[in-house]
């Protein structure tokens, strides 16, 4: 993608900051980034995150590829390139979310180191929480809900994940969740025990304490 013509002035240094957000909203802003196969469960456990959290009272907003893809994406394919703006796209969104003092969920199989450390980089290593769902392929395929193994496997989808494309295992993933051996219940309450605490705050009199734990 090019870069910002000179004609274009961000003018971030302008806007209400995110502290200030975070302070209205009482929380501190992360994005929590799961990455795993199609069929891994990623979507079904960040949405019991997400629920868990919007109990607690954290505002919140969960990204999800197909939902991302049928919108803001949708004039993306599946080649190398659109791949990698997909996922630059969603990682943007979601700084932008998060700067907003938004908890932000994102759920995309992101297959390779590369595209999570570009991920990581936009969004902030101290602000990206890798969630990895480590589920076996054979799972994956057999909760197959959408029937995209069984298409890969006919031909019908090239380069899918997990079938005739690789997937990276994860190198600095902050939450490791073993999905074929947990319930959904167990993955929950694993990525709430380590995401809480960073996103919990403590509300003194003095500004300059308000995020120490």
């Amino acid at each position: 993608m090019s870069k910002p013509g000179k004609n274009i002035f961000p003018i971030h240094d302008k806007l209400l900051d995110r502290r200030s957000k975070e302070q209205l909203l009482q929380q501190r802003s992360k994005v929590l980034w799961f990455t795993g196969l199609s069929g891994s469960g990623k979507s079904t456990i960040a949405n019991g995150v997400e629920n868990e959290l919007h109990q607690m009272g954290h505002l919140t907003m969960l990204l999800d590829g197909d939902n991302v893809r049928a919108g803001i994406n949708n004039n993306l394919g599946f080649s190398e390139e659109d791949r990698k703006e997909n996922i630059r796209r969603i990682a943007e969104v979601a700084k932008l979310l998060m700067q907003g003092g938004v908890i932000t969920l994102c759920c995309f199989v992101s297959p390779s180191e590369e595209l999570r450390e570009m991920a990581r980089n936009i969004i902030g290593k101290d602000d990206f929480i890798e969630i990895y769902v480590n589920t076996p392929v054979e799972v994956c395929e057999q909760r197959d809900v959408k029937g995209l193994y069984a298409k890969a496997r006919r031909g019908e989808i090239k380069d899918f994940t997990g079938v005739n494309a690789p997937f990276e295992e994860p190198l600095h993933a902050d939450i490791v969740l073993q999905s074929g051996n947990m319930s959904i219940y167990d993955c929950v309450k694993v990525v709430l025990e380590n995401v809480v605490p960073k996103i919990a705050h403590i509300k003194t009199d003095k500004k300059d304490d308000f995020f120490v734990i």
